[in-house]
């Protein structure tokens, strides 16, 4: 079985909210495929942030805690705790439900690399093909084992979350306060709505 050449430009992208295990395995299986990784943050900022059928919970504030450059420091800190040249590697904004935008963040001939784990997985597959872009879809994991929702509710309770995330990422959160900053979303979503004029 031979083994396909690498191209020249790579692409993952993500919410990344936060950067855990599953996503640094994503971006070791694409950098084993490109010469230059670019890392898509996509929800980069809330002004950009649209609501999407196939993925009903990616718009909520709830699903978006972490800003673009919180979540960019979480990524380099990984990378470089894998021993991966930060030379080889960009992260950029990826305004996923803004297509027109795609030609300002990643050249013409970047291959975007997708994991198919739901729907939504599927579904930017065919906007980007769509769009004419490239897309390879990675076949090294079949099931999705961490989810960005799981590691919020665990940072939100305070229990297990460290283990799954990179240890690199553990210490950004730990500075971000996350484990304090998910317990004061969820004490805002829980409160009761006041009522007024009375």
């Amino acid at each position: 079985m031979s083994i396909s050449a690498k191209v020249s430009y790579g692409m993952i992208h993500g919410r990344f909210q936060p950067f855990h295990r599953g996503h640094l395995q994503y971006a070791l299986a694409a950098l084993a495929r490109c010469e230059h990784l670019i890392v898509g943050i996509t929800n980069p900022d809330p002004f950009l942030i649209v609501p999407e059928e196939t993925d009903q919970e990616r718009h909520h504030p709830s699903a978006n805690v972490f800003s673009f450059f919180e979540r960019l420091c979480m990524i380099r800190a990984a990378l470089s705790e894998a021993e991966i040249s930060l030379l080889q590697v960009s992260i950029v904004p990826f305004p996923i439900h803004h297509p027109e935008r795609w030609r300002f963040y990643c050249p013409a001939e970047t291959v975007h690399f997708v994991r198919l784990f739901s729907p939504w997985g599927a579904e930017k597959v065919r906007r980007l093909q769509r769009y004419g872009w490239s897309v390879e879809i990675l076949s090294d994991a079949a099931v999705k084992e961490i989810s960005g929702r799981e590691v919020r509710t665990r940072l939100r309770h305070g229990v297990g979350w460290e283990e799954l995330v990179p240890p690199a990422v553990a210490k950004v959160l730990e500075q971000l306060g996350a484990p304090q900053r998910l317990r004061q979303i969820g004490a805002e979503q829980d409160a009761p709505a006041h009522s007024e004029g009375r």
